[in-house]
């Protein structure tokens, strides 16, 4: 039974979210912490974040450990990746000759149009989910989120330094 849901779930995250795994992060975070409780919200948090340092998209990562979790073991990490995976493989089948052949279209252009920006919200979305008591715990917090966004956003610092950077701050301050 817990496979079934398993797969339901993942299938549903993956068929109707749009614009990769940061968009689908509040999605997932309804149905996965909120609506079954296979996760807390802490565990939530610390998973997105393990996302984002590992190898492969997000939301695989997300669904894979939510997976192993669920149903305590491998079938359950297989069954969730595969689904929230087929979605978009089926998907991609289908409308891959259909958009080559269409792409230049009006139609096509003004969907795309449309779904540029409620991407970016969807993303938008995820970041405010992440804003909680688990990651923002003190002043110390906030004070590296405000750098780190700083040295992205002003610097122009990669990314991976201004992670490095900030997780051997917070081991020596924590």
């Amino acid at each position: 039974m817990i496979y079934w849901k398993l797969f339901v779930t993942f299938f549903k995250i993956g068929l109707f979210n749009f614009g990769g795994g940061y968009a689908m992060i509040s999605f997932m975070q309804n149905e996965v912490v909120f609506k079954h409780a296979w996760l807390t919200t802490a565990e939530f948090t610390d998973v997105v974040a393990i996302s984002q340092v590992t190898p492969g998209p997000v939301g695989i990562n997300l669904a894979t450990y939510t997976g192993y979790t669920a149903a305590d073991g491998v079938w359950g990490a297989c069954v969730a990746t595969l689904a929230v995976c087929l979605p978009s493989f089926i998907l991609m089948l289908a409308v891959s000759k259909f958009f080559l052949k269409y792409r230049k279209a009006a139609s096509v252009e003004a969907v795309f149009s449309g779904l540029r920006p409620a991407v970016i919200g969807l993303i938008a979305a995820a970041a405010l989910v992440l804003c909680n008591r688990e990651n923002f715990v003190d002043v110390k917090s906030l004070l590296f989120f405000a750098a780190a966004f700083v040295a992205v956003w002003k610097y122009k610092l990669g990314p991976i330094s201004v992670i490095a950077v900030c997780g051997l701050a917070g081991w020596i301050v924590y």
